[in-house]
Protein backbone atom coordinates (compact mmCIF):
# COMPACT_ATOMS: atom_id res chain seq x y z
CA UNK A 1 0.00 0.00 0.00
CA UNK A 2 1.34 3.26 -1.07
CA UNK A 3 1.56 5.67 2.10
CA UNK A 4 -0.09 9.49 1.46
CA UNK A 5 2.46 12.42 2.43
CA UNK A 6 2.53 13.41 5.85
CA UNK A 7 1.88 16.69 5.19
CA UNK A 8 -1.55 16.14 3.55
CA UNK A 9 -2.78 13.68 6.60
CA UNK A 10 -2.19 16.26 8.70
CA UNK A 11 -4.11 18.41 7.12
CA UNK A 12 -7.23 19.52 9.54
CA UNK A 13 -10.27 17.58 9.33
CA UNK A 14 -13.29 20.02 7.82
CA UNK A 15 -16.45 19.43 8.80
CA UNK A 16 -17.98 21.07 6.32
CA UNK A 17 -18.03 18.54 3.73
CA UNK A 18 -20.14 15.70 6.36
CA UNK A 19 -22.10 18.54 7.40
CA UNK A 20 -23.15 19.61 3.38
CA UNK A 21 -23.69 15.98 2.16
CA UNK A 22 -25.88 15.18 4.96
CA UNK A 23 -28.03 18.62 3.96
CA UNK A 24 -27.95 17.72 0.43
CA UNK A 25 -29.18 14.16 0.95
CA UNK A 26 -31.73 14.95 3.60
CA UNK A 27 -34.29 16.94 1.83
CA UNK A 28 -35.85 17.95 4.84
CA UNK A 29 -32.89 19.84 6.18
CA UNK A 30 -33.17 23.69 5.92
CA UNK A 31 -29.18 24.29 5.03
CA UNK A 32 -27.72 28.07 6.25
CA UNK A 33 -23.88 26.42 5.36
CA UNK A 34 -22.74 27.36 1.95
CA UNK A 35 -20.52 30.59 1.37
CA UNK A 36 -21.69 31.29 -2.04
CA UNK A 37 -24.38 33.62 -3.49
CA UNK A 38 -27.77 31.39 -4.60
CA UNK A 39 -28.26 34.35 -7.10
CA UNK A 40 -27.90 33.47 -10.49
CA UNK A 41 -25.09 35.13 -12.66
CA UNK A 42 -26.63 38.67 -14.32
CA UNK A 43 -28.33 37.91 -17.67
CA UNK A 44 -25.97 39.38 -19.49
CA UNK A 45 -22.97 37.18 -18.11
CA UNK A 46 -25.01 34.09 -19.44
CA UNK A 47 -24.92 36.22 -22.99
CA UNK A 48 -21.24 36.57 -22.78
CA UNK A 49 -20.66 32.82 -22.07
CA UNK A 50 -23.06 31.97 -25.11
CA UNK A 51 -21.20 34.35 -27.23
CA UNK A 52 -17.71 33.50 -26.02
CA UNK A 53 -18.30 29.60 -26.51
CA UNK A 54 -16.21 28.59 -29.14
CA UNK A 55 -13.46 31.11 -28.31
CA UNK A 56 -12.30 29.27 -25.66
CA UNK A 57 -10.06 25.94 -26.73
CA UNK A 58 -7.01 27.35 -26.65
CA UNK A 59 -4.62 28.55 -23.34
CA UNK A 60 -4.48 31.57 -21.81
CA UNK A 61 -1.35 33.42 -20.63
CA UNK A 62 -0.19 32.68 -17.05
CA UNK A 63 -0.11 36.03 -16.08
CA UNK A 64 -3.77 36.35 -17.53
CA UNK A 65 -5.53 37.85 -20.92
CA UNK A 66 -4.23 41.66 -22.07
CA UNK A 67 -7.78 42.47 -22.43
CA UNK A 68 -9.28 41.42 -18.63
CA UNK A 69 -6.18 42.90 -17.44
CA UNK A 70 -7.41 46.30 -18.80
CA UNK A 71 -10.68 45.99 -17.24
CA UNK A 72 -9.18 45.10 -14.12
CA UNK A 73 -6.85 48.36 -13.63
CA UNK A 74 -9.50 50.63 -14.37
CA UNK A 75 -11.87 48.68 -11.72
CA UNK A 76 -8.72 48.73 -9.38
CA UNK A 77 -8.82 52.42 -9.68
CA UNK A 78 -12.16 53.28 -10.02
CA UNK A 79 -13.37 50.95 -6.86
CA UNK A 80 -10.27 50.35 -5.42
CA UNK A 81 -7.98 53.05 -5.56
CA UNK A 82 -5.13 51.30 -6.39
CA UNK A 83 -2.94 52.15 -9.47
CA UNK A 84 -1.55 48.79 -11.12
CA UNK A 85 0.03 48.14 -14.64
CA UNK A 86 -0.15 44.95 -16.20
CA UNK A 87 2.84 43.47 -14.75
CA UNK A 88 1.06 44.20 -11.09
CA UNK A 89 -1.90 41.78 -11.99
CA UNK A 90 -1.97 38.12 -12.15
CA UNK A 91 -5.33 36.13 -13.06
CA UNK A 92 -6.02 32.95 -11.33
CA UNK A 93 -8.23 30.05 -10.67
CA UNK A 94 -10.26 32.32 -8.02
CA UNK A 95 -8.89 34.26 -5.33
CA UNK A 96 -7.70 30.92 -3.02
CA UNK A 97 -5.49 30.13 -5.81
CA UNK A 98 -4.00 33.45 -6.12
CA UNK A 99 -3.23 33.11 -2.76
CA UNK A 100 -1.98 29.60 -3.09
CA UNK A 101 0.69 30.85 -5.01
CA UNK A 102 1.49 34.15 -3.44
CA UNK A 103 2.44 31.70 -0.37
CA UNK A 104 4.35 29.59 -2.48
CA UNK A 105 6.44 32.89 -3.75
CA UNK A 106 6.85 34.67 -0.19
CA UNK A 107 6.90 31.89 2.42
CA UNK A 108 10.03 29.30 3.09
CA UNK A 109 9.82 26.22 5.55
CA UNK A 110 9.02 27.36 8.72
CA UNK A 111 8.72 31.01 8.18
CA UNK A 112 5.97 32.40 10.05
CA UNK A 113 2.08 34.40 8.83
CA UNK A 114 -0.21 35.99 11.01
CA UNK A 115 -3.48 34.61 10.90
CA UNK A 116 -6.46 35.84 12.19
CA UNK A 117 -8.94 33.89 14.21
CA UNK A 118 -11.46 32.63 13.69
CA UNK A 119 -11.00 33.56 10.05
CA UNK A 120 -11.91 31.77 6.93
CA UNK A 121 -10.95 28.00 6.82
CA UNK A 122 -9.00 28.03 3.46
CA UNK A 123 -6.16 30.18 4.60
CA UNK A 124 -4.85 27.91 7.16
CA UNK A 125 -4.38 24.61 5.13
CA UNK A 126 -2.88 26.80 2.50
CA UNK A 127 -0.16 27.53 4.67
CA UNK A 128 0.39 23.92 6.24
CA UNK A 129 1.02 22.65 2.49
CA UNK A 130 3.63 24.82 2.40
CA UNK A 131 5.16 23.87 5.68
CA UNK A 132 4.83 27.50 7.22
CA UNK A 133 4.57 28.50 10.32
CA UNK A 134 0.84 30.21 11.33
CA UNK A 135 0.56 32.17 14.53
CA UNK A 136 -3.06 33.88 15.31
CA UNK A 137 -4.21 36.71 16.25
CA UNK A 138 -7.35 36.16 18.68
CA UNK A 139 -10.59 38.33 17.44
CA UNK A 140 -12.67 39.33 20.18
CA UNK A 141 -16.89 39.21 20.00
CA UNK A 142 -16.42 42.53 22.14
CA UNK A 143 -14.89 44.45 19.53
CA UNK A 144 -16.80 43.41 16.81
CA UNK A 145 -14.18 40.92 15.51
CA UNK A 146 -12.16 43.28 14.80
CA UNK A 147 -8.31 43.03 14.51
CA UNK A 148 -6.49 44.30 16.58
CA UNK A 149 -2.83 46.09 15.91
CA UNK A 150 -1.18 46.25 19.52
CA UNK A 151 -1.73 41.91 19.05
CA UNK A 152 -0.34 41.94 15.69
CA UNK A 153 2.53 43.68 17.15
CA UNK A 154 2.32 40.73 20.01
CA UNK A 155 3.42 38.02 17.82
CA UNK A 156 5.93 39.39 15.02
CA UNK A 157 9.40 37.52 15.25
CA UNK A 158 11.70 39.94 13.83
CA UNK A 159 13.43 36.89 12.11
CA UNK A 160 10.56 35.43 11.04
CA UNK A 161 7.59 37.29 10.44
CA UNK A 162 7.17 37.31 6.58
CA UNK A 163 3.42 37.70 6.37
CA UNK A 164 0.67 39.24 7.99
CA UNK A 165 -3.12 37.61 6.37
CA UNK A 166 -6.42 40.31 7.00
CA UNK A 167 -9.95 39.57 5.24
CA UNK A 168 -12.37 42.70 4.92
CA UNK A 169 -15.37 42.09 4.90
CA UNK A 170 -14.48 38.99 7.10
CA UNK A 171 -15.73 35.69 6.30
CA UNK A 172 -17.36 33.89 9.00
CA UNK A 173 -17.73 37.58 10.90
CA UNK A 174 -18.87 39.91 8.60
CA UNK A 175 -16.25 42.64 10.35
CA UNK A 176 -15.58 45.41 7.92
CA UNK A 177 -11.58 46.17 9.08
CA UNK A 178 -11.69 50.61 9.26
CA UNK A 179 -9.09 52.48 7.74
CA UNK A 180 -7.80 53.94 10.92
CA UNK A 181 -7.10 50.46 11.88
CA UNK A 182 -5.83 49.66 8.23
CA UNK A 183 -3.44 52.29 8.43
CA UNK A 184 -2.56 51.12 11.69
CA UNK A 185 -0.99 48.07 10.26
CA UNK A 186 0.35 49.40 6.90
CA UNK A 187 2.51 51.28 9.69
CA UNK A 188 3.90 47.61 11.39
CA UNK A 189 4.20 46.37 7.57
CA UNK A 190 6.72 49.11 6.94
CA UNK A 191 8.26 49.22 9.94
CA UNK A 192 8.58 45.40 9.90
CA UNK A 193 9.06 44.92 6.86
CA UNK A 194 6.39 42.44 5.87
CA UNK A 195 3.67 41.59 3.11
CA UNK A 196 0.20 42.21 4.02
CA UNK A 197 -2.01 39.52 1.78
CA UNK A 198 -5.53 41.37 1.92
CA UNK A 199 -8.28 38.95 0.71
CA UNK A 200 -11.24 41.21 -0.19
CA UNK A 201 -13.83 38.46 -2.10
CA UNK A 202 -16.41 40.45 -0.47
CA UNK A 203 -15.49 43.45 -0.84
CA UNK A 204 -18.90 44.72 -2.68
CA UNK A 205 -21.31 43.32 -0.48
CA UNK A 206 -21.52 46.03 2.89
CA UNK A 207 -24.23 47.49 4.55
CA UNK A 208 -25.14 50.46 6.94
CA UNK A 209 -23.26 52.89 4.96
CA UNK A 210 -19.90 51.01 5.73
CA UNK A 211 -17.06 51.64 3.60
CA UNK A 212 -14.76 48.70 2.36
CA UNK A 213 -10.99 50.20 2.41
CA UNK A 214 -8.28 48.29 0.34
CA UNK A 215 -4.87 48.58 2.56
CA UNK A 216 -3.36 48.44 -1.08
CA UNK A 217 -4.78 52.21 -1.46
CA UNK A 218 -2.84 53.52 1.35
CA UNK A 219 0.32 55.64 0.76
CA UNK A 220 3.64 53.66 0.53
CA UNK A 221 2.20 50.04 0.85
CA UNK A 222 2.37 49.39 -2.99
CA UNK A 223 5.42 47.04 -2.13
CA UNK A 224 3.89 45.38 0.56
CA UNK A 225 0.54 44.70 -0.14
CA UNK A 226 -1.27 41.69 -2.39
CA UNK A 227 -4.70 42.20 -2.48
CA UNK A 228 -6.96 39.28 -3.39
CA UNK A 229 -9.88 39.38 -5.77
CA UNK A 230 -13.04 37.20 -6.83
CA UNK A 231 -15.89 37.34 -9.48
CA UNK A 232 -17.60 34.99 -7.24
CA UNK A 233 -18.99 36.98 -4.94
CA UNK A 234 -19.39 40.37 -6.74
CA UNK A 235 -21.48 38.82 -10.02
CA UNK A 236 -22.32 35.50 -8.45
CA UNK A 237 -19.46 33.49 -10.52
CA UNK A 238 -18.27 31.16 -8.48
CA UNK A 239 -18.26 28.16 -10.89
CA UNK A 240 -16.46 30.06 -13.39
CA UNK A 241 -13.44 30.07 -11.10
CA UNK A 242 -11.83 33.19 -11.70
CA UNK A 243 -10.26 35.67 -9.36
CA UNK A 244 -7.08 37.69 -9.17
CA UNK A 245 -3.82 39.17 -7.15
CA UNK A 246 -2.55 43.07 -7.73
CA UNK A 247 0.80 43.38 -6.26
CA UNK A 248 4.31 44.11 -6.66
CA UNK A 249 5.89 43.57 -9.86
CA UNK A 250 8.74 41.03 -8.60
CA UNK A 251 6.09 39.22 -6.55
CA UNK A 252 3.67 38.97 -9.34
CA UNK A 253 6.59 37.79 -12.26
CA UNK A 254 7.21 35.14 -9.49
CA UNK A 255 3.57 34.01 -8.88
CA UNK A 256 3.03 34.17 -12.91
CA UNK A 257 6.25 31.73 -13.70
CA UNK A 258 5.11 28.87 -10.75
CA UNK A 259 1.62 29.59 -12.03
CA UNK A 260 2.59 27.39 -15.12
CA UNK A 261 3.21 24.73 -12.60
CA UNK A 262 -0.46 24.81 -11.07
CA UNK A 263 -3.14 25.42 -13.76
CA UNK A 264 -0.87 26.84 -16.41
CA UNK A 265 -3.73 29.30 -16.69
CA UNK A 266 -6.93 30.56 -15.39
CA UNK A 267 -9.95 29.38 -17.65
CA UNK A 268 -10.04 31.04 -20.91
CA UNK A 269 -13.67 31.21 -21.37
CA UNK A 270 -13.93 32.79 -17.58
CA UNK A 271 -11.60 35.66 -18.63
CA UNK A 272 -13.44 36.51 -21.72
CA UNK A 273 -16.93 36.23 -19.79
CA UNK A 274 -14.67 38.63 -16.82
CA UNK A 275 -13.66 41.15 -18.88
CA UNK A 276 -17.42 42.16 -19.83
CA UNK A 277 -18.00 41.46 -16.28
CA UNK A 278 -15.87 44.52 -14.92
CA UNK A 279 -17.85 46.38 -17.79
CA UNK A 280 -21.31 45.83 -16.26
CA UNK A 281 -23.58 48.69 -14.75
CA UNK A 282 -22.93 48.45 -10.59
CA UNK A 283 -27.10 47.60 -10.77
CA UNK A 284 -26.73 43.65 -10.64
CA UNK A 285 -24.48 43.58 -7.87
CA UNK A 286 -26.71 46.61 -5.94
CA UNK A 287 -29.89 44.42 -6.42
CA UNK A 288 -28.13 41.16 -4.93
CA UNK A 289 -26.77 43.12 -1.72
CA UNK A 290 -30.13 44.46 -1.51
CA UNK A 291 -31.44 41.49 -0.88
CA UNK A 292 -28.91 40.19 1.26
CA UNK A 293 -29.72 43.44 3.33
CA UNK A 294 -33.63 42.25 3.98
CA UNK A 295 -32.14 38.47 4.56
CA UNK A 296 -29.46 39.81 6.97
CA UNK A 297 -31.97 42.16 9.04
CA UNK A 298 -34.60 39.33 9.32
CA UNK A 299 -31.52 36.90 11.08
CA UNK A 300 -30.18 39.34 13.06
CA UNK A 301 -33.61 40.51 14.15
CA UNK A 302 -34.75 36.14 14.85
CA UNK A 303 -31.54 35.61 16.65
CA UNK A 304 -31.81 38.79 18.83
CA UNK A 305 -35.68 37.14 19.89
CA UNK A 306 -34.22 33.61 20.28
CA UNK A 307 -31.68 34.69 22.41
CA UNK A 308 -28.32 34.05 20.69
CA UNK A 309 -26.18 37.28 20.82
CA UNK A 310 -24.50 38.01 17.47
CA UNK A 311 -22.06 41.10 16.50
CA UNK A 312 -23.00 42.92 13.92
CA UNK A 313 -21.89 41.99 10.66
CA UNK A 314 -21.67 45.17 8.74
CA UNK A 315 -20.39 42.85 5.18
CA UNK A 316 -20.31 39.54 3.43
CA UNK A 317 -23.11 37.60 3.97
CA UNK A 318 -23.34 35.54 7.45
CA UNK A 319 -24.22 35.67 11.18
CA UNK A 320 -21.74 34.63 14.03
CA UNK A 321 -23.77 34.57 16.87
CA UNK A 322 -22.70 32.90 20.31
CA UNK A 323 -24.01 29.80 21.56
CA UNK A 324 -22.00 29.15 24.87
CA UNK A 325 -24.78 29.59 26.74
CA UNK A 326 -26.41 26.34 25.39
CA UNK A 327 -22.89 24.73 24.64
CA UNK A 328 -18.86 25.03 24.88
CA UNK A 329 -18.68 22.18 21.58
CA UNK A 330 -19.87 23.87 18.78
CA UNK A 331 -19.32 20.67 16.67
CA UNK A 332 -21.48 19.05 18.97
CA UNK A 333 -24.06 21.69 18.63
CA UNK A 334 -24.16 21.63 14.84
CA UNK A 335 -24.50 18.14 14.81
CA UNK A 336 -27.50 18.05 16.90
CA UNK A 337 -29.19 21.19 15.26
CA UNK A 338 -28.09 19.21 11.86
CA UNK A 339 -29.75 15.39 12.97
CA UNK A 340 -32.46 16.84 15.60
CA UNK A 341 -33.03 20.50 14.31
CA UNK A 342 -32.83 19.63 10.65
CA UNK A 343 -31.11 23.10 10.16
CA UNK A 344 -27.09 23.08 8.66
CA UNK A 345 -25.14 25.71 10.02
CA UNK A 346 -21.46 25.37 10.32
CA UNK A 347 -19.57 25.07 13.81
CA UNK A 348 -16.90 28.08 14.73
CA UNK A 349 -14.18 25.47 15.11
CA UNK A 350 -13.83 25.47 11.49
CA UNK A 351 -12.41 28.81 11.28
CA UNK A 352 -10.05 28.02 14.35
CA UNK A 353 -9.87 27.72 17.92
CA UNK A 354 -11.37 31.08 18.71
CA UNK A 355 -14.78 29.84 16.78
CA UNK A 356 -15.14 27.68 19.91
CA UNK A 357 -18.53 28.75 21.11
CA UNK A 358 -20.05 29.80 18.10
CA UNK A 359 -21.67 28.91 15.12
CA UNK A 360 -21.91 30.62 11.27
CA UNK A 361 -25.44 31.16 9.70
CA UNK A 362 -25.26 31.86 6.28
CA UNK A 363 -28.08 34.54 4.40
CA UNK A 364 -27.30 33.66 1.34
CA UNK A 365 -30.43 31.50 0.95
CA UNK A 366 -34.02 32.26 0.21
CA UNK A 367 -35.60 35.14 2.69
CA UNK A 368 -38.26 32.31 3.17
CA UNK A 369 -36.06 29.57 4.12
CA UNK A 370 -34.40 31.46 6.99
CA UNK A 371 -37.84 32.09 8.08
CA UNK A 372 -38.38 28.70 8.58
CA UNK A 373 -34.74 27.89 10.05
CA UNK A 374 -34.85 30.47 12.45
CA UNK A 375 -38.06 29.01 13.83
CA UNK A 376 -36.74 25.21 13.62
CA UNK A 377 -33.40 27.07 15.51
CA UNK A 378 -35.87 28.03 17.53
CA UNK A 379 -37.91 25.25 18.86
CA UNK A 380 -34.66 23.68 19.27
CA UNK A 381 -33.26 25.70 22.04
CA UNK A 382 -36.10 25.15 23.81
CA UNK A 383 -36.06 21.50 24.13
CA UNK A 384 -31.58 21.86 24.10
Amino acid sequence: MVDISERETELPDAVIGKLLKIAVEDKTVISLGPGEPDFQAPKPIIEFVKKYADKCNHYSPPGGRAALKEEIIKKLKRDNKIKALPENIIVTCGSQEALLLATACTLDVSEQIILPNPSFMGFLPTFEIFDANPVFVPLEEEEGFEINPDEVKKVIDKKKTKVLLINSPANPTGNVISKKVLEELADIAREHNIYIFSDEAYEKIVYDGKKHCSIGSLNGMEKYVVTLHSFSKTYAMCGFRLGYAVGPEELIKAMTQTHIYSTISAPTISQLVGAEALKLSPKYTDAMVKEYARRRALILKRLGEIGLPVAKPYGAFYAFPNIKQYSNDSEKFANDLLTKGKVAALPGTEFGREGQGYLRFSYATNYHLIEQAMDRLEKFLKKY
